[in-house]
């Protein structure tokens, strides 16, 4: 079957929610299917974030979630693909590339300066699929602060 991308619309929510709520878990979060409908509600209903579904026929096989952000520096907006997820049966068939790609041109649609995302670097097959899409690994160093 075809695969094909398009952004996702309230008509999505309910099988984007059971992808939301396993790629949670792949992060150790407990599965709560309500919270993870909720959440990409709220994003999709106030134009919080942006997000491209992959199917083939009828089935949603993966989402990537990009969210707006601004470069001072650049004076101009840019993305984060902050959500890549594919279903464990679809993997390792080009699905997630398709999706960094159509990340990638919608950010260039957009008039963004850039698209950046961010994973472990412990994460080797995440790390070798952004290389084989022609991402480049920053040099800067990232800091956080939980609260």
């Amino acid at each position: 079957m075809t695969l094909s991308i398009t952004r996702a619309g309230p008509a999505e929510l309910d099988a984007l929610s059971q992808l939301f709520d396993a790629y949670r878990q792949f992060y150790g979060q407990p599965s709560d299917l309500a919270r993870a409908r909720q959440w990409l509600r709220e994003r999709l209903r106030f134009g919080e974030s942006v997000v491209l579904v992959a199917r083939r026929g009828v089935a949603l096989i993966g989402f990537a979630q990009l969210y707006p952000m601004f470069s001072s520096v650049r004076t101009a907006r840019t993305w984060i693909l902050n959500d890549l997820y594919v279903d464990a049966g679809a993997r390792r068939s080009g699905v997630g590339h398709a999706l960094l790609e159509a990340a990638a041109a919608f950010a260039r649609a957009d008039g963004a300066a850039g698209i950046a995302l961010e994973t472990a670097q412990d994460n080797a097959a995440a790390r070798a699929l952004y290389r084989a899409a022609g991402w480049q690994e920053d040099t800067s160093q990232w800091y956080s602060l939980a609260f």
